[in-house]
């Protein structure tokens, strides 16, 4: 379902991922996976392979994109565990760099739960937040995703060494 939101500059658009969007996705991608400072993919990630794990392995992928067409963030949606597991369910979620700060992360969250719930999940997990990303633990906390346990040490930070890493969820049928 594509999502409209009028922001105080343009137009935003969630929508979901078309094969002509890679190109400009993989740039916002790459930027984010080479810091490796938000995500545990290797930062020497091939292109095939960040497709693969952000387009081919998840069940869908998003993009927003403003009114000219531009993308500005992305998100995944996945089971996050097979069988007994599968009705909680699992994001990811980038913004580009130059459109941080504009709300466009808090719109892909909405937009995602509003996702899970019409998949049929029933609760949200995220399985990595790393503990020093602080922007985005304020904003999934803001939204009602709680921390539910913290992995001490779990994420190797190319910066600061190994920090650590919250698992944070929400139930999505309250």
């Amino acid at each position: 379902m594509d999502l409209v939101w009028i922001g105080t500059e343009n137009m935003l658009t969630v929508r979901s991922y078309a094969p002509g969007d890679w190109r400009a996705l993989w740039a916002i991608l790459e930027s984010v996976f080479r810091q490796g400072e938000t995500y545990a993919f290797d930062p020497a990630i091939t292109e095939a392979e960040a497709h693969r794990v952000w387009i081919e392995l998840p069940g869908a992928t998003y993009v927003a994109a403003d009114d000219a067409g531009a993308l500005l963030g992305t998100y995944y949606i996945k089971a996050n565990q097979p069988g007994l597991g599968a009705h909680v369910c699992n994001c990811g979620y980038i913004v580009a760099a130059a459109a941080r700060g504009q709300g466009i992360a808090s719109l892909l969250c909405e937009h995602s739960q509003e996702e899970a719930r019409r998949l049929g999940f029933r609760a949200m997990q995220f399985n990595l937040v790393v503990s020093t990303n602080t922007g985005a633990v304020r904003l999934w906390q803001r939204l009602g995703f709680p921390i539910v346990g913290t992995l001490p040490g779990a994420f190797r930070h190319p910066r600061l060494g190994y920090v650590d890493a919250y698992v944070m969820y929400k139930s999505l049928t309250a």
